[in-house]
């Protein structure tokens, strides 16, 4: 069986646990005390010597980074609309990886981590690249109803956790419709599973 080490609030964790519902594949979930400094010891670092969760551990096959984890499964265990082979569709998909390692990550996921971490970032140059990236995807979604045209793909399960759970980090969603209406769109697939709500979520 599949193994996904994590942190049940990692958003980066939470793409590979999504896609891995949404295609119906089982996994045995390993949670991993961030909190603890587990990600550190000497176990761990053998599994990803970054000490970073996810983790994805393929019948010894191990894969880290949760945008390589999202192709390795697409390719190996997906219908291929996850990931289609098309050249243009391959190069829109791999542009939005690149979005949720960059703009994302360094956005809504970094706002996220100073309110419920306590990480020393910067907060306000965070929200400001978060609402930048958000008023380019608004403008996106307008004639798109997801990410890539034909239908959901990676690109939708790696960008979804950061921007869903955006408000968490204090980076409001109000006025961005066609936004709010892709993330719904993306919870009503067949499959679909939320992050556990963190103790901001369950304060709001």
């Amino acid at each position: 069986m599949i193994k996904l080490y994590r942190h049940p609030l990692s958003g980066h964790a939470h793409r590979a646990e999504l896609f891995l519902s949404l295609i119906g594949k089982k996994v045995e979930f390993v949670d991993v005390d961030l909190l603890a400094g587990e990600q550190k010891s000497e176990a761990f670092r053998a599994l990803n010597p970054q000490g970073q969760v996810p983790v994805l551990d393929d019948g010894g096959t191990i894969v880290s980074d949760s945008n390589a984890i999202l192709v390795y499964l697409a390719t190996k265990y997906a219908p291929q609309n996850w990931y289609p082979r098309d050249p243009e569709k391959a190069a829109a998909i791999q542009r939005w990886l690149s979005v949720a390692a960059g703009e994302i990550n360094n956005g809504p996921g970094a706002a996220r981590l100073v309110k419920l971490f306590g990480a020393q970032l910067d907060h306000d140059r965070a929200k400001s690249i978060a609402h930048t990236l958000f008023n380019m995807l608004e403008s996106h979604l307008v004639e798109n109803d997801f990410l890539v045209a034909g239908g959901p793909t990676i690109a939708d399960v790696a960008a979804y956790t950061y921007i869903a759970d955006a408000p968490e980090g204090g980076v409001s969603l109000a006025g961005y419709g066609n936004i709010v209406g892709w993330l719904r769109r993306i919870e009503a697939l067949p499959g679909f599973v939320p992050m556990k709500s963190s103790p901001a979520a369950k304060a709001a």
